[in-house]
Parts: C-alpha cells; structure tokens; sequence
C-alpha cells in the first residue's frame, strides 16, 4: 500500500488507511511519487534481529550502548567540526543543486533512526565522497553526485552515512579513545613498555574530521542504509550497483575515491553481505524509485559548476568544435564552452 498526502482513490476492500484517511495509491505508481510523499508502509521480516526490524524504524535501539556523548553534547561536537570542514571546502551555492540534495537527504533522515536534525550542504570537488558529521552535520562532494548513475545510487550511499550517524558511530569512537586515556594515567606513573604502549594508543584517537570506522560499524552502516533506502521508496540494489562502480573506478583512477570510503572499501564479501541482507530482509515491491528526471536536470547542473570552476582555475581550455560535411558538431570534447566555426 501508498499513502500519498494528496492524491485520493478509493481503498481496497477490507483495507484501512493508517491514519484513516483513506489516501490510497497502487505500488506501480511508485515512480511517481514526489519526493515529499509519504512511503509505503513495509512489514518486518521475520528472520532478522528485533534491533533491526524495519517496520519500526525511528522507534529502535540503533545507537545504544556506551557513549559518553549526549545528544546536546553530540550536536555541539559536530557544530565545531562542521565550522572547520566550512572553512576549508568550497560549499555549492546554486540554489537548485542544494534544495535538490537536501530534499533527499531529509526523505531519508525522515526513514531512519536519526535522533538528531540533519543540516545537509554540497561541496565543490571533485572527489567521489559524502560523510556525516557527528549531530547530523552532513556533506555531498559534487563528485559523487556526477559519479551516481541515477537518484537511487545517490541516495543509497547518503543513506550509508546517515546511517553512521543513527548509530552513533563516531561518537562510540571517541568513547573508545577517552576510556583509553582515563586507564592509561595511572600506568603512565610507573613507565615500563606498558606505559608506552598506552601512551601510543591515547594518542591514537581517530580524526573526528575524517571519520574512520571499523568493520563492525561499516556492516551496521550498510545494513541500516539499505533499509533506509528501501523504506524511503528507492531500489537497494542501486547502492551495491554504485560501490562496485567505484571498485572499477579506484583501480583505473587511484586518488579519485575519498580515503574515507577507501579505508574499508565495499570488498567482495561486503557487497554479497549487503545483497543477501536485501534478499533476506528486504520484502519485494512491485517497482522502486530509481531515477527521476530531476536528478539528471541536478547532474548536468552539478557538470556545468565544475566546468565553469575548472575554467576558473585555468585547468580546462575552450575547445574549437568543427562541423562534418553533414553540418554535425564534433563533440570531441566536453570539458569546456564549445566555439562553434561558422561556415
């Protein structure tokens, strides 16, 4: 079933609408959707762990655990780091490019089990990377948007981060380095290799700015983001099909993915995880959301901004397109304004 704030039909016998409305769209209408409609409704799997049953998501235990972190204490955190990432990036200021990822952002913040606000933004570069602040402080590089074959591909790897997120990743991580240095002071006082081992590893807190996490949390990301895109109505097989695109991509151009995706990257058995998890656990739908033309209008919107930033920067040339006998332009190339030759 669809529930469309808008749209009236009638509904299926015997049938009652969540909210008793009596909104009702059939599934193959899902292409159609907005982005501001409202998702299917899924029904849990029957295999998979209560902590991560899909039909109540925003109402699990995701994040719980220790962690030293309050919420308020959490959104402070990612705030001052958010003001040092701002400082150093070129943010996106096209107006059309940023509403458009954020609408995407929240669909899917509004489908997951975030505590805290999301703040989404675009940064100018070209590197292939998106990555969430602790307190929901998020960022898209323009590079994924233009190395996303479709809105699905897009959302499946911001779904990923959010997920990080919900689960209150990073936080956990820098609860890890404080109980660290909190046991090593007494140990520091007698010295000895102990002492010095300790003392490595209080210094070996993860770069907040960078975001590193281990196997574990990268496996709840994965599982967390593809039910977050599935119940914000895309197809999940798009962010498995996206990660193996970068597989090819990092080993024809080495330096083009972020480090943060190349510190643990979708390996071989971490994308049969992710497919299994959405064969298992993920019940079939008629049709999913995978592209939109909107998304391809953004894209070539995102292109023209870098071209014009290239030019800026004296890295793009204006390239001289001749016509054929037929009177076809040569595309030969794409990179920069075309100069067109009149006969």
């Amino acid at each position: 079933m669809v529930c469309v704030v808008g749209e009236e039909a009638p509904m299926p016998d015997g049938a009652t609408g969540s909210n008793g409305s009596g909104l009702y769209l059939p599934v193959s209408m899902l292409r159609r959707l907005p982005l501001n409609s409202v998702v299917p409704q899924v029904t849990a799997p029957k295999k998979l762990n209560p902590k991560y049953d899909i039909s109540k998501i925003g109402n699990r235990t995701v994040g719980a655990g220790l962690d030293f972190y309050s919420i308020d204490k959490e959104i402070a955190l990612g705030r001052e780091l958010s003001r040092e990432i701002e400082n150093r990036v070129r943010l996106v200021k096209d107006p059309v490019i940023t509403e458009y990822v954020n609408r995407i952002g929240q669909r899917l913040v509004r489908n997951s089990d975030a505590k805290v606000p999301f703040t989404i933004k675009v940064i100018d570069d070209d590197e292939i990377n998106a990555f969430a602040l602790p307190g929901g402080f998020f960022y898209v590089n323009t590079g994924l948007i233009l190395a996303a074959d479709n809105e699905a591909g897009l959302a499946g790897v911001m779904a990923h981060e959010i997920a990080h997120v919900a689960a209150r990743h990073a936080t956990k991580n820098e609860t890890k380095s404080d109980i660290i240095n909190i046991a090593s002071i007494p140990l520091m006082f007698f010295g000895g290799p102990a002492a010095v081992i300790l003392r490595q590893a209080a210094n070996f807190a993860v770069p907040m700015s960078i975001l590193k996490f281990g196997r574990d949390a990268e496996r709840e990301a994965d599982l967390l983001g593809v039910q977050y895109e599935y119940a914000a109505g895309y197809d999940p097989q798009e962010f498995v099909k996206l990660f193996e695109k970068f597989q090819v991509t990092e080993k024809k151009k080495k330096g083009l993915i972020a480090k943060a995706f190349s510190t643990h990257p979708m390996t071989g058995d971490r994308i049969k995880r992710a497919q299994t998890e959405i064969q298992e656990y993920l019940p079939d739908r008629e049709e999913y959301v995978v592209d939109t033309s909107e998304f391809q209008e953004v894209r070539q919107r995102v292109a023209e901004l870098t071209d014009r930033r290239r030019i800026d920067l004296g890295k793009v040339t204006p390239v001289l397109h001749r016509r054929d006998g037929e009177g076809q332009t040569n595309k030969s190339d794409r990179n920069g304004p075309v100069l067109q030759k009149r006969d």
